[in-house]
């Protein structure tokens, strides 16, 4: 971090409502949730409040990940089943920050030291299969043109998913293989996350998944904003983080271009995505019983930002 540095200081409040909707009152198994904010040095949680229909009793566990995921235990039957969390979060970022790589790092191809390759192996093996050989071609296409820096690599393949594919909000559940979005040039911001996971993984990168919130300060002023400033507000956003030595996990938004932004709000990290669900559990039913979803998410600044120098 540089002398000129500043660092940002926010108060969100964010606001999370889920609704499920059936043709007849149905029994709810347990549900687990990633709504809880991830503590850490730039993001502290300062309350959290749920509201259920039915009424539930509440109580928190950890994953393998140390994520704290909310359990539901719900009580009787309803035709309506929702999940309200509203959560206030101090998040610190700085302006324009400054990773400190390993200096046997800086150029590409690297090693990750033996202790770490234990406990990363997991994240840098590759998760799908790529027949075609075009998801391997296209991450080479990087290293290429990064001129041998690992940092330049990063950077670049980030920014290419940002401005070479089409975002599209996608509310239905699960995510495409990277190869379709890869195909298609296009895909949501759990599509993108993916991808660039993905990307990064047959690179030798570790990488893992990230969900959460992101914040747009267009979206204070009108709510109901079509046009938002930045892809993927005004729901559950994803994006990613990547281990580099020296520097540690640094995070990615691919939506956006963006690194290490003051706008993300992390609720968990995971391996894979179908391991970082916002919402997920059983109902006592059938598919037909099923009678609609829907998502609200609000993200607002409660108070100006405050900077200092650093």
């Amino acid at each position: 971090m540089t002398e000129a540095s500043r660092v940002r200081t926010d108060l969100f409040q964010v606001r999370h409502t889920t609704r499920y909707h059936y043709s007849r009152p149905v029994a709810f198994g347990q549900h687990r949730g990633m709504f809880r904010p991830i503590d850490s040095p730039d993001l502290r949680l300062l309350s959290i409040r749920f509201d259920t229909k039915p009424e539930s009793a509440v109580h928190w566990v950890h994953d393998v990940f140390s994520n704290a995921v909310t359990v539901f235990d719900f009580m009787g039957e309803s035709e309506t089943l929702e999940v309200d969390c509203t959560f206030q979060v101090i998040r610190s970022a700085v302006d324009e920050p400054q990773f400190p790589i390993d200096e046997h790092a800086r150029l590409y191809p690297f090693e990750y030291n033996p202790d770490q390759q234990v406990d990363l192996a997991p994240s840098i093996m590759s998760h799908y299969p790529d027949p075609d050989g075009t998801v391997q071609s296209f991450a080479r296409r990087f290293t290429a043109q990064g001129g041998g820096e690992t940092w330049k690599i990063l950077e670049n393949l980030n920014t290419a998913i940002h401005s070479e594919f089409d975002y599209q909000r996608r509310e239905e559940h699960g995510v495409q293989p990277p190869a379709v979005t890869l195909a298609q040039r296009a895909g949501s911001c759990r599509d993108y996350a993916v991808l660039m996971c993905e990307l990064a993984r047959r690179l030798g990168f570790a990488a893992r998944f990230v969900t959460g919130y992101l914040y747009d300060p267009s979206l204070d002023s009108d709510p109901a904003a079509k046009d938002k400033a930045i892809l993927g507000a005004g729901a559950t956003h994803a994006w990613v983080q990547i281990f580099v030595p020296g520097a540690g996990w640094i995070e990615f938004d691919p939506t956006n271009g963006g690194v290490a932004s003051g706008a993300l709000i992390k609720t968990g990290v995971a391996r894979t995505a179908s391991q970082a669900v916002p919402l997920a559990g059983s109902f006592g039913g059938s598919s037909t019983d099923v009678a609609g979803m829907d998502v609200k998410v609000e993200v607002t600044r409660l108070v100006p930002t405050l900077t200092s120098g650093r």
